[in-house]
């Protein structure tokens, strides 16, 4: 005869222990901040080299490439900045600090990425699904280290955490928007193969990026 099982407590007063979030440590964050970095940029390398587009800030900012002298890092710090503010009164100065040392590692990583790397040969749709894949795990990386790529991703942040809100989904939506706007500027097709790499981008975002699933902070 199996022992008896105890009575759950009626007591209003009794508290359930919540689990204690694990803290990273500066070299964890530096760590996690560079390699996220790395994949970012080498996401954008691929979908640069492809001709293709993303959304948010950094698809403005490989939209204006092409109509512009600057290089992509200079336009990701530039379109960032006006963020500035909204992530120092949303998130606090730890998580804005972080956010813009990742953009300044991924605007230098993503301008001398041609020093390090050469593609002889790249398929769109592969440079799409790739590019996008990247991008999304060095996003998730610097989402699960309290930071980000910046622009709209502060908000997307603020609102899932504040307002329940998937950043995946929000980012898919504002995605759409912004490379439906470049149509203006490239053909349907090259608009046709981004989508693919926003939609693998944002897929790894809203599969892996959950509230409550990940503790560390």
């Amino acid at each position: 005869m199996s022992a008896p099982r105890p009575l759950e407590s009626s007591d209003p007063t009794t508290v359930t222990p919540v689990p204690v979030s694990p803290r990273h440590s500066w070299f964890e964050d530096a760590q996690a901040l560079f390699t996220a970095s790395l994949f970012i940029s080498l996401g954008f390398g691929l979908l640069s080299q492809a001709r293709l587009l993303t959304g948010g800030i950094a698809g403005v900012a490989l939209l204006l490439t092409r109509l512009t002298p600057f290089t992509f890092g200079q336009l990701l710090v530039a379109l960032n900045l006006p963020f500035l503010w909204l992530a120092v009164r949303q998130m606090g100065w730890a998580f804005t600090l972080k956010t813009f040392a990742a953009v300044g590692a991924v605007s230098l990583c993503a301008d001398w990425l041609h020093l390090v790397v050469a593609f002889d040969r790249l398929q769109p749709v592969y440079a799409a699904v790739m590019g996008g894949s990247c991008i999304g795990i060095g996003l998730l990386i610097l989402f699960r280290h309290q930071a980000s790529l910046g622009g709209l991703n502060v908000l997307a942040i603020w609102l899932q955490e504040r307002r329940g809100v998937r950043a995946g989904v929000f980012q898919l939506v504002v995605d759409t928007l912004v490379l439906a706007a470049s149509l203006f500027v490239v053909p349907p097709s090259t608009i046709l193969v981004s989508v693919i790499g926003s939609l693998a981008l944002n897929l790894v975002l809203a599969v892996n990026h959950r509230p409550g699933r990940y503790l560390g902070t």
